[in-house]
Parts: structure tokens; sequence; C-alpha cells
């Protein structure tokens, strides 16, 4: 296949999805221009990215640190969001130069992001990931881990919690859904709890995929980390 008809290809997908976001914002009573399309890059190369980029993507995200520091630096004037799984002797390749970091899951990793953070002499905006899926093979700190992180992370005046971020299970349509619901809930719980602290807005929730996206939309995802609808 051409350049020409990958960028075809590529283009007439964000154009459906966009759509399809659009169409489910509304049917939830929501206003799309709140949601944020996270184009996930990790299985395409730079030819597929400068096409969607072209196509009126302004935000990716990478799931290797190597990766990440690469295609960061070769298309610096979009966005790029870190969603991987987090090795503190990696962080340097994503602090400082991440929009957003959407995976922390620990206090170790959270503490080590505010560290070089205050080394580099600016503030890490991050997301907390919350195993909502209760998988012991997933990431992120239980729901009833979160108050104890927050309270760590209100202390850490080199990163500013802009919200939570959850991958839901492999599943039913209603097990899914309870999912991002319980995410969504948490959230409002502990806006409530942390109310007036600077440093935690906590009013992002990152959740939903290609194959789950609409639910997620339903249950107040404010970003989306979608790839495969875009690059199939």
């Amino acid at each position: 296949m051409g350049n020409a008809d990958t960028n075809s290809r590529i283009a007439l997908n964000i154009h459906e999805l966009q759509t399809a976001i659009a169409k489910a914002a509304e049917r939830a009573g929501r206003d799309a221009k709140d949601i944020r399309l996270v184009a996930v890059s990790k299985t395409v190369g730079d030819q597929q990215i400068q096409a969607a980029i072209t196509a009126g993507l302004k935000e990716f995200g990478e799931n290797r640190s190597k990766q990440f520091a690469e295609r960061q630096a070769s298309f610096n004037d979009v966005a790029w969001h870190f969603i991987g799984r987090i090795q503190t002797n990696k962080i340097k390749d994503f602090v400082g130069t991440a929009a957003l970091v959407h995976s922390v899951a620990s206090e170790r990793v959270l503490r080590a992001i505010a560290k070089r953070a205050e080394q580099l002499g600016l503030i890490q905006s991050l997301l907390i990931e919350v195993n909502t899926a209760h998988e012991a093979s997933k990431d992120g700190v239980s729901p009833h881990e979160l108050p104890s992180l927050l309270e760590v992370a209100q202390d850490l005046p080199t990163v500013r919690v802009q919200g939570l971020m959850t991958v839901a299970p492999i599943a039913s349509e209603l097990e899914v859904q309870r999912c991002f619901a319980d995410l969504r809930e948490l959230s409002e719980q502990m806006q409530q709890s942390f109310a007036g602290v600077t440093n935690l807005a906590l009013a992002e929730l990152s959740m939903g995929m290609s194959d789950d996206f609409l639910l997620a939309i339903r249950e107040g995802a404010t970003i989306l980390r979608i790839g495969r609808s875009i690059w199939r």
C-alpha cells in the first residue's frame, strides 16, 4: 500500500472515530470537546504517525520509555503521553517531556517522578492508575489504597495529579462498564476528600480503548487511549 493510500485510510479511520465519539458524547449528554483522543502509536511507524498528525490528531501515547523518547524528539510539535508500566530507572526518558504520565501505580514511582521533576525544575502532570478491574495481572493501586497515595502526592509540589486511569478487563459489557463507573465514583469521592489541594486536580479520567471507548464515554471518560481503530 502506498503512502497516499495509507494516509487516506488513517484519515478516514480518524474521521469515523471522531464521529463515533461525538455521537456517544451526545447520547451521554456530554460535550465531545471535553473528551481527548490519545492515539496509541506503539504498533506503527513514523509514516503512520505523520498521517495521523496531518489528519488533525495532536496527542499521542507510547508505553515504552525508549520509544517514547525517540518519538517525542521526532514529533515534538504534538503532545506525547507516557502510558506504559513505569520502571524507576527509565523515568528520565519521559519526565519533563511527557504532557501527561498515565500509569503511576505506587508510592515509589510517584516519589521517583517527583524527585526527577525537582532536579529538572518543573512540575510533572500525571495520573494515578487504579486497578478497578481487581485483576492480579494488571498494574494499579487498589481503590482502598488510593487515598493514602494521594496523601503522599499532596506533599510533593513537583507533581500535579490531574486524575485517574484504569484498564478495563476483557469481560462482559456489564463488567467493563462497572469498572469505568467505579473509577468515576472514586474520582468524585477523591475530589471531595481533597478539595482545595492545589496539586490534586483529579478532573481527568483516562479510560477506554478501541473495544470499549463507547462505554467509557458513557461513564465520564475525559481521555481515550485508542490505537487499533486508528491504524487498522
